[in-house]
């Protein structure tokens, strides 16, 4: 139980060293000094008396993820606010209950009165996870024209459902807009692969080397983060040659 609770503080600790852009320092710190860093953490980045009962729920969570979906559980039987159940809906998502999410966004999206961009994105990443490419692509169509749509994850997603139906074009069209430099890593090693699906390898080799090359300049928290992605990327340009 010790070494359970020492793993929750550093995972907390270092969450809200990036959350608040702490120095990265801490991180070092908290990885290698566990205990004492954290308590120091607490002490002189986080605690005061008015934040403790939420930092003490954000440790519980940690421990116990489905905590944090109970709790949410209650609040909505509580309240049925729109904001309630988009946020118990955010809780299945992070703990992969995809096929629970869904009503709830679904539910969501019927109040009208509300800005349902973010709902409707959340839902997209649903339905991709339970590999409903129709209903991936319906949603995507509503929000498209949306700003925020354009060079994100949402829009990587349509381009992967348009794939998996047998529209090359179109998901090609959408897919290449996440190639956006010190970014989206690990789709842009599914873009490459999906160009090289396509034959397009030179476009492929291209993505790849630029994300070779910027692995070398990423902090060592992100290089650990995105190891696999990294070593994958290795692996195939020596395929490639």
């Amino acid at each position: 139980m010790y070494f359970y609770l020492i793993i929750a503080l550093q995972g907390f600790c270092i969450y809200h060293m990036y959350k608040n852009r702490n120095p990265y320092y801490w991180a070092f710190l908290i990885l290698f000094l566990p205990l004492v860093s954290c308590i120091i953490y607490f002490i002189t980045q986080v605690y005061n008396k008015r934040d403790a009962e939420k930092i003490s729920n954000e440790i519980a969570h940690v421990i116990n993820p489905t905590k944090k979906v109970k709790d949410l559980e209650k609040r909505l039987e509580f309240s049925e606010s729109y904001q309630n159940r988009v946020n118990l809906a955010d809780a299945y998502i992070e703990i992969k209950d995809y096929n629970n999410a869904i009503p709830h966004y679904l539910e969501a999206l019927e109040d009208k009165s509300q800005k349902n961009f973010y709902a409707t994105k959340q839902l997209i990443e649903a339905y991709f996870n339970v590999e409903d490419c129709e209903k991936v692509i319906q949603y995507s169509e509503q929000i498209k024209d949306h700003p925020e749509f354009q060079k994100s994850r949402t829009q990587f997603l349509y381009g992967l459902a348009l794939e998996r139906i047998g529209k090359i074009e179109e998901a090609e069209a959408n897919l290449r807009q996440i190639d956006i430099r010190y970014s989206f890593y690990e789709e842009r090693l599914l873009l490459a692969k999906f160009l090289l699906s396509i034959n397009k390898n030179n476009d492929a080799k291209d993505i790849l080397n630029e994300v070779q090359t910027e692995s070398n300049h990423m902090t060592k928290p992100n290089k650990r983060l995105y190891r696999a992605t990294i070593l994958e990327v290795d692996n195939l340009l020596k395929e490639l040659g």
